[in-house]
């Protein structure tokens, strides 16, 4: 099963790659860019990690892992901030975070302060999280992007890797209009009506070559199902 982490924080410039990297390294990520919408889902529980940014709109990292915390959730919390004085750090962890990561950063400093903190809490035993998803005859390789069916290597945009595997992670389940566009685009820079659909077509046009069965499914009015032996609905 996939690691699931929540990834807080404002900035795009930050999320939109990071988000990548974390996917395209084998975890499954939720995003939020505000600390209401990221508090909503941090109380939900179910994340093996939290990524906070300190400083949000309408609520802070702070208050988030101070929430979670007082919930009883015992999830590692990273935070990401500018903040880097001795009493912001001590500030931080005593409000129940596991680590501090101070912005700027490298990406590979942060991937590997997720490993450490999976592997501390139990939830990672080894540096090797899935990088190969299966799913109805189709593998999807994250790291690089090519899928793999029927013997045939299919090449697939950043984009479409992303639309893929997030299918994949969830198979059989009703993924709403609403669920694709908060994972593929940020809240600030939402995509023209069509986009989604046009990229549907796009990726079935790949995956599902004539005479093969179909793995993307519509539920007209609501989203798409993924997998075989379904119907359009």
């Amino acid at each position: 099963m996939l690691m699931q982490i929540l990834l807080v924080d404002d900035e795009v410039e930050l999320t939109e790659p990071l988000s990548r990297a974390l996917t395209r390294a084998g975890y499954q990520v939720d995003v939020a860019e505000n600390g209401e919408s990221g508090s909503q889902l941090a109380m939900q529980g179910g994340y093996d990690l939290l990524i906070l940014d300190w400083m949000l709109p309408q609520k802070s990292g702070l208050e988030i892992c101070q929430q979670v915390r007082s919930q009883g959730s015992t999830a590692p919390v990273l935070f990401l901030t500018a903040k880097d004085t001795i009493d912001d750090r001590v500030q931080g962890l005593d409000a129940g975070a596991d680590d501090y990561l101070v912005k700027p950063f490298e990406l590979r400093e942060l991937l590997a302060r997720v490993r450490a903190l999976l592997r501390r809490s139990g939830t990672n035993l080894e540096v090797s999280p899935t990088t190969t998803l299966k799913v109805g005859g189709l593998e999807l390789d994250l790291i690089n992007q090519v899928a793999y069916r029927q013997g045939k290597t299919i090449d697939l945009s950043e984009k479409e890797s992303q639309l893929l595997a997030y299918f994949m992670q969830h198979p059989g389940q009703l993924l709403t209009h609403t669920q694709i566009h908060q994972h593929l685009w940020a809240e600030s820079e939402p995509p023209l009506s069509n986009v989604l659909a046009a990229q549907i077509r796009l990726l079935r046009r790949k995956i599902e070559s004539p005479g093969e069965t179909p793995l993307i499914h519509t539920v007209y009015g609501k989203g798409y199902r993924f997998g075989t032996g379904l119907e359009e609905s």
